[in-house]
């Protein structure tokens, strides 16, 4: 009886083992698209009010979690049954993350800058709407996000019984989003620490200085990030059309791979914004 017991230690532990290692791998190749999760996340957790900032996030958080609840046992299933709609469901979140990066672009570009009484109107009339509307897109985009890091993941345990896959896509999902939005929560909060440095050491000294730097950093940081997230989206769509799309991927072999998947992403967008944008106007149209 004892015997037994301590035989199915061994197995539990030399399962742990395995996990171990294919986790640490599922995770050196899923580190690019957490970087890239975590430039997107970050720019879309910002511009809230401070006392409203920790609850957006949390919300996305959740969100990022039901996500992850979602694609993993379906992308298991998938890849067991029918793997070749993994691929199709890759493309058209491609097609997602290229709009959302180009209609940024396109609404830096050509949008006119809103007077600062309108968007103090605009906050008055419906912050609250506002809100929703920007976690439900970060939870979108997010969900997408997620689609390929579970893949990759997953392709890195194709070998393994469903036990170790099933295990080791669990846990790097679970490190994605706690990785990711205990960062944001660090970033978006850096003004707040700062601010507490300040008052603490009495606006005087090493701290009230490091206080000083934190509070001016942070306006920089979501700059940046805005500007990476952005390109992040294109590059990561751009991507997932040159790793699933065998034309794509053979297609001009000696350009870079970098500059390639920014000008697939970026066609990609521009075609989704103008057949949206098209849309829109024949909607308005049969409306009148």
């Amino acid at each position: 009886m004892a015997a037994g017991f301590f035989a199915i230690l061994d197995d539990i532990a030399a399962l742990m083992d395995d996990v171990a290692v294919t986790a640490k791998i599922a995770a050196k190749k899923t580190a690019g698209i957490l970087g890239d999760d975590l430039a997107v996340n970050a720019e879309k957790s910002t511009g809230f009010l401070s006392s409203r900032e920790l609850p957006v996030l949390w919300a996305i958080t959740k969100g990022s979690l039901v996500n992850k609840l979602i694609i993993v046992p379906i992308a298991l299933l998938l890849n067991a049954f029918f793997p070749v709609a993994i691929k199709i469901i890759l493309v058209l979140g491609g097609f997602y993350l290229a709009y959302e990066g180009v209609e940024k672009i396109v609404e830096f570009l050509f949008h006119r800058k809103k007077e600062g009484h309108e968007v103090i109107e605009e906050v008055k009339q419906d912050d609250g709407d506002a809100e929703k509307a920007k976690v439900k897109s970060a939870v979108m985009t997010d969900f997408i996000l997620s689609i390929e890091i579970v893949i990759i993941a997953l392709g890195t345990v194709l070998e393994e019984s469903i036990t170790v896959q099933t295990l080791t896509v669990s846990i790097v999902a679970l490190l994605a989003t706690i990785g990711v939005y205990g960062i944001v929560a660090i970033i978006v909060r850096m003004d707040d620490a700062g601010y507490k440095l300040i008052k603490r050491a009495h606006d005087k000294g090493f701290f009230a200085g490091l206080g000083m730097v934190l509070v001016k950093s942070l306006p920089v940081i979501i700059r940046i990030l805005s500007v990476v997230g952005t390109i992040a989206l294109i590059l990561v769509s751009g991507g997932i059309f040159a790793h699933n799309i065998e034309f794509l991927h053979h297609l001009l072999p000696n350009i870079s791979s970098i500059i390639k998947e920014f000008a697939l992403g970026l066609s990609a967008g521009l075609i989704v914004v103008a057949i949206t944008a098209g849309g829109k106007k024949l909607i308005s149209l049969f409306k009148r």
